[in-house]
């Protein structure tokens, strides 16, 4: 008798359908990237207006660039040619 046995009675789990595709998630950090970019470290942004304008202007165009190419992604999809 298995421990999960003894929370679920008469279910059993199948294992998920593995197919043999693996895919690779790498998260990115918009911040980090922009701060990257602009040489910038968290305290600057911080205590430098110039510096948190600065991060805050880049930070926004990579919003709307990555907002941008979504939607061209998505109107390809829905509109094959």
């Amino acid at each position: 008798m298995s421990f999960w046995s003894l929370f679920t009675p008469g279910r059993t789990f199948a294992p998920p359908d593995f197919t043999g595709r693996s895919e690779l998630v790498q998260p990115q950090n918009a911040l980090r990237r922009v701060l990257s970019f602009t040489g910038h470290s968290i305290d600057d942004v911080i205590n430098d207006p110039i510096a948190r304008s600065e991060v805050r202007g880049y930070y926004k165009l990579h919003r709307w660039v990555e907002r941008e190419s979504d939607i061209s992604d998505l109107e390809r999809q829905w509109n094959p040619r």
